[in-house]
C-alpha cells in the first residue's frame, strides 16, 4: 500500500537516530521530501518560500536542496556581454555568512578544491550607479560575485561564466560554510557562552544531493569531509541526507558505521540507512537498509529492471538502469567499456549500443525520464534484459 510523502517525514522526525541516511532513485521524490519535512517542522502552508526559509534565525531546520540554489541567478550583461555576474537574492543566510562572519575566504578556498584552484569567485564592494532614469541605484557588498582564472603573476582572465555544475559546487561551498560554523557554534553546551544564539532553535539539517556534478575522487572526498564535520557536533543537532549516488551513498555508510571515541560518536546509537522507493500508485516506501551491502547495488538495479519488465511499466530511466548494471560489471570483469559485454549477445551491434546510449543520458527535466517508452524500445530492453541475465548470471535479491 505504502505511506504518503508526509507520513514518511514524520516517520524520519519520530526517529531518534542523530543522522539518517537515504538512498532513492533521481525522481523519486527527495527534493520534495525536503520541502514537506520543512513543512512539517514550521507549520507552514505556503507553498514558494524556499529562499525565505533559508534565513538562518530562529529556524528549526537548514536545508541543502535544488531550492537552495535560486539564491544564486545569473545577471549575463546580454547588453555588453562581457561582464556575467551570479547575483544572490536578499536574505539573512548569506548576509550573515559574508558580512557578520567573514567567511568569503573559507568559501572560496571550499569551491577551489572541489573545482580548480586557479578558477577564482570574486566578491563585490558596495557601489552606486546610475540607471537607465538617471537615478541612483546602489548595489550592496556580497550580492555579486564574478569568477575568472587565475593566470599567474597576478594576471587575471576576463571574467567568465562558470559551467552549471561549477555554480552548483560554488553554492554547496557557501552552504558547508555555514554548516561548518553552525557545527561549532552549537558544540558550545551553555547558550549563554555562545557567539550568537540565532541558532539556537535549530533542530535538523537535511542535504538532498550536493554531488551531482563531482568525479569520483572529488565525490569520495566531498563525503568523508561531510561526514568527519557531521561526527564532529556535539549538540542535540540532527541530520537527513538523501542521495541517488550510489558511490556517495555507499562512502556515506562506510564513514558513519565507524564510531569515533573523540567525539563521542557511536554508530550504532546516531546511524540508521534507508531507502525511498515510489509505488506505481504514488505512494511511498521508507526501507530500513541495516543489512544493505554497498556491492550490491546493480543487483537491485537488475531487479527494479525486471520488476518493471513484469508489470509493463518500462520508462526511459530503465535503461540508464540497465547501462549503469553494464558499466560497473564491466569495471568488475576487466573489461575497457561496458559495450563489449554486449558482444556475445544474440543480434548485438550498433544499434543496441546507440539505443542504450540514446535511452540512457539524463535529462534536464525529471517528468522527461518518466515518459513510457514505444514498444520496440520495451522490446528491446526485455530482450537485453534476458539475455545479459544468461550470460553473466546476476543473483537475484
Amino acid at each position: 500500500m505504502g505511506i504518503s510523502l508526509n507520513e514518511v517525514a514524520r516517520n524520519l522526525d519520530s526517529n531518534n537516530k542523530k543522522v539518517q541516511l537515504i538512498y532513492a532513485f533521481n525522481g523519486t521524490g527527495k527534493t520534495r521530501l525536503s520541502r514537506e519535512f520543512k513543512s512539517l517542522l514550521t507549520q507552514s502552508v505556503e507553498e514558494d518560500v524556499e529562499i525565505e526559509e533559508l534565513e538562518v534565525n530562529g529556524k528549526r531546520i537548514l536545508y541543502y536542496n535544488a531550492f537552495t540554489e535560486d539564491l544564486f541567478y545569473w545577471d549575463n550583461d546580454l547588453e555588453h556581454d562581457a561582464e556575467p555576474k551570479l547575483k544572490i537574492h536578499p536574505n539573512s543566510f548569506t548576509k550573515w555568512i559574508f558580512e557578520e562572519q567573514g567567511q568569503d575566504r573559507n568559501i572560496i578556498s571550499n569551491f577551489q578544491y572541489y573545482t580548480d584552484e586557479k578558477l577564482t569567485p570574486h566578491f563585490n564592494e558596495e557601489y552606486t550607479f546610475k540607471d537607465m532614469n538617471g537615478n541612483n541605484v546602489t548595489v550592496d557588498s556580497f550580492t555579486e560575485i564574478t569568477f575568472s582564472y587565475q593566470r599567474g603573476h597576478e594576471e587575471l582572465s576576463d571574467n567568465i561564466k562558470i559551467s552549471k555544475g561549477e555554480e552548483s559546487n560554488f553554492v554547496w561551498s557557501v552552504f558547508y560554510s555555514l554548516l561548518k560554523q553552525v557545527i561549532e557554534i552549537l558544540n558550545v553546551a551553555e547558550p549563554s557562552d555562545r557567539e550568537t544564539n540565532q541558532f539556537d532553535q535549530l533542530k535538523y539539517v537535511f542535504i538532498d544531493d550536493p554531488v551531482s556534478s563531482l568525479d569520483d575522487n572529488h565525490l569520495i572526498e566531498l563525503a568523508v569531509n561531510l561526514a568527519e564535520l557531521i561526527k564532529s557536533n556535539e549538540s542535540d543537532l540532527k541530520f537527513i541526507i538523501t542521495t541517488h549516488n550510489p558511490l556517495f551513498y555507499n562512502v556515506l555508510c562506510s564513514e558513519f558505521n565507524n564510531s569515533d571515541r573523540r567525539t563521542g560518536y557511536n554508530d550504532k546509537k546516531h546511524f540508521k540507512k534507508h531507502r525511498l522507493e515510489k509505488n506505481e500508485v504514488g505512494t511511498f516506501e521508507l526501507k530500513d537498509q541495516n543489512n544493505d551491502s554497498p556491492f550490491s547495488y546493480h543487483l537491485f538495479l537488475m531487479n527494479e529492471i525486471e520488476k518493471a519488465i513484469e508489470s509493463g511499466q518500462i520508462y526511459k530511466y530503465h535503461f540508464n538502469f540497465l547501462r549503469n548494471t553494464l558499466e560497473k560489471t564491466s569495471t568488475f570483469l576487466g573489461y575497457s567499456h561496458w559495450k563489449d559485454l554486449l558482444v556475445p549477445v544474440r543480434g548485438s551491434g550498433v544499434g543496441y549500443e546507440n539505443r542504450i546510449l540514446n535511452l540512457s543520458s539524463h535529462s534536464k527535466h525529471s517528468g522527461e525520464e518518466i515518459v513510457e517508452l514505444t514498444n520496440d524500445d520495451k522490446n528491446i530492453l526485455r530482450h537485453l534484459f534476458n539475455e545479459i541475465n544468461e550470460l553473466y548470471r546476476f543473483n537475484k535479491i
